[in-house]
């Protein structure tokens, strides 16, 4: 497999000399071409800091962040819009759909933006929203649909342009369990048919279940790791649930 994403002893760094506050400290770690990783850890652990980073939203104190060997800690301000474009892809808590587009509007504008040919555009919003089954809702409005079929349809978007890597931030933390049951099981196809690479910060323990690998963040740091390997995900769950215990996890 192909390295992804590469951190390398990062920081940051939040507020004064006199008044300091070390959000990330000296993380390292990778994740290869098709893991689907999940990040935990309890509130104020650092997790949400180090997506954002990575995602390019925030910007690290010192270390190196490579996503596909570039360095986006070297990028200057106009690269980033553009990096950002052609090698990530987000799902957000709370969907950040345009409220006056379809669901298949919303989905072609990430197209757009990366000037995909109309020809191709079609067939490439089809294929995935058939995948990820929201085909009912491609002409609906974000009003008109369930907030599960929105987070689908944000999901669509993510994965639509072909991105290296998919970033997701809490992404079922605003569903009920039923809608959070079925974003979850489109994730895996996107990561086992699709070949996404996922990134995932959540605190929940059955979300993280359905990733093949943990990495567990404690006061800035990776606390530990846990590996799916062997395990059903009934059985992955157990030790999820063991080790945030263990650690004082939410």
């Amino acid at each position: 497999m192909s390295r992804i994403l590469q951190v390398s002893n990062i920081y940051k760094e939040y507020g004064t000399k006199e008044n300091r506050t070390q959000a990330i400290n000296d993380i390292s770690f990778e994740v290869e071409a098709g893991e689907f990783v999940g990040i935990m850890g309890p509130s104020g652990s650092g997790k949400s800091t180090l997506l954002n980073c990575i995602s390019t939203i925030d910007t690290i104190s010192s270390g190196q962040i490579k996503i596909n060997d570039k360095d986006i800690t070297k990028l200057k301000n106009r690269e980033v819009a553009a990096f950002r474009r052609e090698n990530l892809g987000f799902i957000f808590q709370h969907f950040n759909l345009l409220d006056t587009l379809t669901a298949y509007e919303n989905i072609a504008l990430a197209l757009s933006i990366m000037k995909c040919p109309a020809a191709e555009m079609e067939g490439r919003i089809l294929m995935v929203a058939k995948t990820l089954d929201i085909e009912a809702v491609l002409q609906k409005y974000p009003y008109q649909m369930s907030g599960g079929q929105q987070q689908r349809v944000s999901a669509a978007r993510a994965i639509v342009g072909k991105p290296s890597l998919v970033l997701a931030d809490e992404p079922t933390g605003a569903l009920d369990s039923r809608s959070a049951r079925l974003l979850l099981n489109n994730l895996e196809i996107m990561n086992e048919e699709m070949k996404a690479t996922i990134l995932m910060v959540t605190h929940d323990s059955n979300t993280a279940s359905y990733c093949k690998r943990i990495l567990f963040i404690k006061d800035g740091r990776i606390h530990k790791e846990l590996l799916r390997e062997g395990h059903d995900r009934k059985g992955f769950f157990d030790k999820i649930m063991d080790l945030v215990s263990a650690i004082g996890g939410e």
